[in-house]
């Protein structure tokens, strides 16, 4: 992995490579599930609109695709354990750490307990939200302010509280709480600040790793 430019998530075309495997095995477990769980506010609005039967279809083409383009740009090698396994365990030490400090912050009482539902949704949350809410806006929030230090901090925040509201919306959002809501905030900064001085793999591998923790101690 390239070191995090000024333009953040580091070589972008080698994180979309390692967060492919999480794709597929979300896409499978959808298929299994049948259904997505609703706090994956990305793949839940997704999912309303097209329908079980055309999701499936379109992540299959966009899998296709980007077989075919690994292939092509010869990415294998990005997949080999040399490369991959620093990432991963960078991005679990990440969620590790993240997990206690906002429970910390936040005071949170946890218990134990994890299903494959919430495997499924730790997979799907952590690609989707961090493709939409940090390469997404994140990065278009910082290039509308220019890349100035002000900017980026304001952009970081600003995504921080986006990230944090959309779980609140919609009928199948949780109903609002501060606790809930500045919980989010936090993980939604600590996320923006991993993929922009890191990468965008290591902060999708950190959300799943974080989310499957939180699961498990809830």
């Amino acid at each position: 992995m390239k070191a995090a430019t000024r333009t953040g998530h580091g070589d972008l075309a080698a994180s979309l490579v390692l967060i492919f495997p999480l794709l597929l095995a979300y896409e499978v477990g959808v298929l299994f599930a049948g259904t997505v769980n609703g706090a994956d506010v990305i793949t839940r609005a997704v999912y309303g609109v097209l329908g079980r039967t055309t999701y499936l279809l379109v992540y299959a083409a966009i899998a296709f695709g980007f077989l075919l383009w690994i292939r092509r740009e010869k990415r294998w090698a990005t997949l080999s354990i040399d490369v991959a396994a620093p990432v991963i365990l960078e991005a679990a030490i990440y969620a590790l750490t993240l997990g206690a400090l906002i429970t910390l912050v936040v005071d949170r009482m946890l218990g134990l307990g994890i299903t494959g539902g919430e495997v499924v949704n730790a997979l799907g949350a952590g690609v989707h939200e961090e493709l939409v809410f940090r390469l997404g806006l994140l990065c278009g929030l910082v290039g509308l302010f220019r890349q100035t230090r002000i900017g980026i901090a304001l952009a970081i925040v600003i995504s921080s509280v986006v990230f944090s509201l959309a779980h609140h919306i919609g009928i199948y959002g949780e109903p609002f709480t501060m606790h809930a809501f500045v919980y989010r905030c936090l993980a939604g900064g600590a996320f923006a600040l991993i993929f922009w001085y890191r990468s965008l793999a290591h902060v999708v591998y950190a959300h799943v790793f974080y989310d499957l923790l939180v699961y498990w101690r809830s």
